[in-house]
This record gives C-alpha cells, structure tokens and sequence, in this order.
C-alpha cells in the first residue's frame, strides 16, 4: 500500500543519493566565464515519471537565452546540464495500477511535497556548494510553472517578478 509519507521518504533517500554529483556540477559553475550579456542564471527542473533531470539556462531579462557567438571558447553562455535524468522512485510493474490509483486520489498533497522537497534538496546542495557566490540573480524553477524560487533572496517569486 502507497502512503504520501512513504512516497516522499523515498524521494529524499533517492535524490540524496545525488547530492553529492549535483554540488560537483555547481561547485563547477561557479568558475564559469560568464558572457556580459546574460542577466539572468535560470536552473529549470524537468520532471517525469519518477526521473528528474536540471539543467542551467543563462537568460535576459527579457526571458530568452543569452548564447555568445564569438570565438573566446573562455566565455560561457547558453544552457548547461547540472544534472542529467535522475531515478527517484522505483516502482515495479506489477505496482503501477495501484500506484497511480494511489497518485490520482492524492495529487494534489503529493505535488506540494514533491516540489517542496525538491527544492529542499537543491537549495541545501546549493548551499554545501558555495553557489551563493555567483555574482548574478539566479533562479530556481520547475520547467513549465508560473513561479521561480529566488535562490539570493531565499522566496518565491512569480515569473514577472523574475523579468522586471
């Protein structure tokens, strides 16, 4: 039987099994020769079935990717994968039925978990990785939501917020 308590338990075991990977690949970043154009670092979560995956985008202000086309290979711009598809919950396949019977009735509960969770778990790698020092706004969010977390300012924020 699926419980949300042990369906979040297992997601925190599984992506903690990545946290040392995730704040490797920030702990690399952290050097990067950022173009002077970009105004904006945007680190984007893609979700699917129990994988997860996040890459870095580096944006304007008006939300489009910044890309450098000269020839100075020092110079980063464009998108960057910080973590490729992650497992974070196995389920075997004789369970599924049952589980997304299980989903469906708690939607709702298991989503605001799941995000939070998520987060939790990005903002204390973050953190271990000394991300803080990435001299530009940056922003954390869930590919195709209407909000992005603030990783200087440590909130929420709605997407106008993050392009003003």
């Amino acid at each position: 039987m699926f419980t949300t308590e042990n369906y979040i338990s297992t997601l925190k075991i599984n992506l903690e099994k990545n946290s040392v990977n995730l704040i490797k690949n920030i702990k690399e970043i952290l050097d990067l020769n950022y173009y002077n154009e970009i105004e904006i670092l945007d680190f984007t979560v893609f979700i699917q079935p129990f994988e997860l995956s996040i890459m870095m985008f580096s944006m304007d202000k008006e939300a489009n990717e910044v890309f450098y086309e000269g020839n100075d290979s020092k110079i980063f711009a464009g998108s960057h994968e910080i973590l490729g598809e992650i497992e974070y919950f196995d389920l075997q396949d004789d369970k599924m039925d049952e589980f997304w019977e299980f989903f469906e009735q708690n939607d709702k509960i298991i989503s605001k978990a799941e995000e939070q969770t998520i987060l939790q778990w990005f903002v204390d790698c973050w953190k271990k990785a000394k991300g803080e020092s990435i001299k530009l706004p940056v922003y954390f969010c869930f590919h195709d939501d209407d909000k992005s977390f603030d990783l200087i300012n440590m909130e929420w924020i709605s997407d106008e917020g993050k392009w003003a």
